[in-house]
């Protein structure tokens, strides 16, 4: 008996709220890491560009996982910062336009960049 009216409550608050939302899945996007200002982050790829943090405001849970942007020879604009190629894997909001989950981030070449007709010249 308590078995069935569990079942019941449980079907009861499915029909009323819907079900649970389903969690975006990481994905893996290549392009260019911009930080041409402090603490603003995006990433460039083919689908456009990726709000990872936001200088005062937004920061992606995961965002210390960014890779450095140096390692791969990245490319200074404005004092210390500029912008260098990556990749990342991460949960993104399309809506929005944002990296809502950084997992991981790992540097590449300038090259492999500048050699990828899918990304905007630098």
């Amino acid at each position: 008996m308590a078995v069935k009216l569990w079942w019941c409550a449980a079907m009861t608050m499915t029909l009323l709220t819907g079900p649970a939302p389903a969690r975006a899945a990481a994905e893996r996007r290549c392009g260019w890491l911009d930080n041409v200002t402090p603490g603003n982050f995006e990433l460039v790829d083919r689908d456009g560009r990726w709000t990872i943090a936001q200088q005062g405001g937004y920061e992606a849970p995961g965002f210390d996982r960014l890779p450095d942007m140096s390692s791969k020879g990245g490319v200074a604009t404005n004092g210390p910062h500029g912008y260098s190629c990556a990749c990342i894997t991460a949960r993104t909001d399309a809506k929005s336009r944002r990296v809502i989950d950084l997992v991981s981030g790992q540097p590449r070449s300038l090259r492999q960049c500048r050699n990828d007709r899918t990304l905007p010249k630098r």
